[in-house]
């Protein structure tokens, strides 16, 4: 599993959490930027800003290192996610995920 040793989620929940992220990439994500080794953007369809908000907030709160931020653009969110340099490789998993998600969507 890629989550951290910092990570709070317990055994029973970081099977769910991991395949709520992947159910919103597969859903919502419509571009995908490394913009930094330590920083991801995902471009979300905008109809799906509340969920991802909501799961951005769960995430802080079980992994607290995670910095994110929501910027609106037009008909899209653009969700930032930054992470510590010890942290890249969550980040690295997270991408990938989301990468995988956006090539197999339609």
């Amino acid at each position: 599993m890629w989550a951290p040793a910092e990570c709070t989620l317990d055994v029973v929940q970081l099977p769910d959490r991991i395949a709520q992220f992947d159910a919103l990439f597969a859903d919502a994500v419509r571009a995908v930027a490394r913009l930094e080794p330590t920083r991801l953007r995902l471009v979300v369809d905008i109809g799906y800003g509340a969920a991802a908000w909501d799961l951005a907030a769960r995430e802080s709160g079980c992994c607290s290192f995670f910095t994110f931020a929501f910027t609106r653009h037009a008909d899209r969110l653009h969700w930032e996610m930054t992470v510590p340099p010890t942290q890249k490789t969550v980040l690295d998993a997270l991408a990938a995920r989301a990468s995988a998600a956006l090539e197999q969507s339609p």
